[in-house]
């Protein structure tokens, strides 16, 4: 059986995204002369599109590595078949690290205290571990703070079981153009990044040395070239100097561009939301409509019920907010959102009928007017679209296209 309410995700719409934001990194104007890779961000169930498929799609589209939030997260992805490198954003510092040996995953090392753990798991293990290392450069959430990097890394660097492979910062204000933290923290990163890679070279250093003493040797040995990445999506759109060596592209992918921000990329959402009116009815003068008659019928009104409600992910403020489309016109959606359904004035649509498809997000008909994507539901109720697709209810089913 399947329910009224359904998630369509088009795998040939993110692929194309992929692709075209690939593009758009090789010959964009003023890019580094290396154009970086793709870092595919997948964390939060692929911000709402079903992590497994999404991971193995975008791992079929040429993504370096995917990303997500925790260890819990990148096992799901390893049991989904994606072979793919999988960076790991998340602290670990109450985290069970077994997972990230018996995955294969890449860490994130944020604090002292994790590197500490990680070293002596991989030294009990006998195996050396490749991580990123993060530099908080002005988020102030996790990471290494950039102005104190000289008494905290050496313990880290000088981890005999640990291999530094790249180092990241993530910004705070990437889609606010009127402050000037963006800059800030892209100036900290790159002066971070050289106190990181000088303080690398001398375990580097020591390593040639000892193998030196012992012996004929490779003279590149206990040398490697440290990667760099900044960009989420806001970013990428915003400036091309902090690409570096890759960029971490998540709400772009499926075809959202963070607001205020404009691009040309030819995108493509990527998740459609459907449901089907299930009952119609009448409503007289003075009568309300759903909890608390939060709409009030002024003359003979028509509305159409549909069995979508905050258990499935839509927001409470989207009543009197928010729109639906019914037979490619668009209808307010009237009434309290219950945890079940929602109620739409359908007075003006004609003869509206049980089993009618409702397009909570996505297209009916090929007018501008005729859609309704993530950005407009967002505004409507004063929130951001990342939120609007990560909290598609898990009772929503998601087909694949």
């Amino acid at each position: 059986m399947i329910r009224n309410t359904v998630a369509h995700v088009d795998l040939d719409a993110l692929r194309a995204n992929f692709r075209a934001l690939r593009e758009f990194v090789q010959s964009a104007p003023g890019g580094p002369a290396k154009a970086p890779v793709i870092i595919a961000v997948v964390k939060a169930n692929a911000y709402g599109h079903g992590s497994e498929r999404v991971a193995m799609a975008l791992e079929e589209a040429g993504a370096t590595m995917l990303a997500c939030a925790d260890i819990e997260e990148g096992i799901v992805l390893r049991r989904a078949g994606v072979r793919a490198p999988i960076l790991v954003f998340g602290a670990l510092s109450v985290s069970d690290l077994d997972g990230l040996f018996e995955f294969s995953l890449t860490p994130t090392i944020s604090t002292p205290s994790a590197a500490r753990a990680l070293q002596a798991a991989a030294a009990a293990r006998r195996t050396t571990v490749g991580y990123h290392l993060k530099i908080d450069t002005g988020m102030n959430r996790l990471g290494f703070r950039h102005d104190n990097l000289r008494r905290t890394l050496p313990e880290v660097l000088g981890s005999a079981n640990l291999k530094l492979e790249a180092t990241y910062t993530h910004f705070a204000t990437a889609d606010d153009p009127d402050l000037p933290l963006f800059n800030d923290q892209r100036v900290r990163f790159e002066q971070a990044s050289k106190i990181v890679a000088e303080l690398a070279a001398e375990p580097a250093r020591q390593s040639r040395e000892a193998a030196t003493a012992a012996g004929p040797h490779d003279s590149k040995a206990g040398s490697h070239t440290i990667l760099r990445h900044a960009c989420n999506s806001a970013a990428l759109l915003r400036d091309s100097r902090v690409w570096y060596d890759a960029v971490r592209p998540g709400l772009l992918l499926y075809g959202i561009v963070p607001p205020p921000i404009a691009s040309t990329i030819p995108l493509q959402p990527v998740m459609s939301l459907t449901s089907r009116v299930v009952a119609v009815k009448g409503v007289r003068p003075g009568e309300g409509v759903g909890y608390g008659w939060r709409f009030d019928a002024d003359m003979p009104r028509t509305v159409a019920v549909v069995p979508a409600g905050y258990a499935d992910g839509l927001d409470t403020r989207l009543c009197g907010r928010g729109h639906v489309l019914i037979r490619g016109r668009r209808v307010p959606i009237v009434g309290a959102v219950s945890m079940d359904m929602i109620t739409v004035d359908v007075t003006d649509v004609g003869d509206v009928q049980p089993g009618d498809e409702v397009v909570l997000l996505g297209r009916q008909g090929n007018e501008r007017w005729q859609q309704i994507d993530a950005r407009e539901v967002a505004a409507a109720i004063g929130t951001i679209p990342w939120e609007i697709v990560c909290r598609l209810g898990t009772r929503i089913e998601r087909h694949y296209d």
